[in-house]
């Protein structure tokens, strides 16, 4: 399901993660979580930079994602670095164990987001890993845009 960005808040991104992956699908899932991962989630101190997400017993779970301990919470608080379960439809999950077994794709959690009724949900990418000549071509392409946009912007100023 595609979302509109201007209506969701970020709670975390992985701003590496189309850096070092081909993103070849993104899917929205929801997040088993405890209140004090809720509060710790909202004040934006999440991290999902070395997270992956891997299939267990039939089921989703996102690995060695961090969120801090929620100060006021006293001894309620939650283990920062718990194995949580992702919520996904039957199909989804089938389609994403086919897709999971090819040879190196991986599921990577891409961003943490609040929808409009206030959910967290997590936007997952389905990828395989770039090598380092992929990344130096990707590296170098982006510089040319930017070299261009530059030169449009002179060249406008000019006439």
């Amino acid at each position: 399901m595609a979302r509109d960005p201007s209506t969701n808040r970020f709670a975390a991104q992985n701003r590496r993660a189309r850096h070092d992956f081909h993103i070849e699908d993104t899917i929205d899932a929801g997040m088993v979580l405890t209140g004090t991962e809720v509060k710790s989630l909202r004040l934006g101190r999440a991290s999902i930079n070395e997270a992956f997400a891997a299939e267990k017993d039939g089921e989703f779970w996102l690995y060695n994602s961090y969120f801090p301990e929620y100060e006021a919470a006293n001894r309620f608080n939650h283990e920062p670095r718990r194995p949580r379960k992702l919520l996904l439809k039957g199909r989804e999950i089938k389609k994403l164990l086919g897709q999971t077994e090819r040879q190196g794709m991986t599921l990577i959690p891409l961003s943490i987001y609040f929808n409009e009724r206030g959910i967290a949900k997590m936007q997952l990418g389905l990828a395989h890993g770039k090598r380092k000549v992929d990344k130096r071509a990707a590296e170098k392409e982006k510089d040319w845009k930017r070299d261009q946009q530059r030169l449009l912007r002179t060249k406008s100023r000019a006439d």
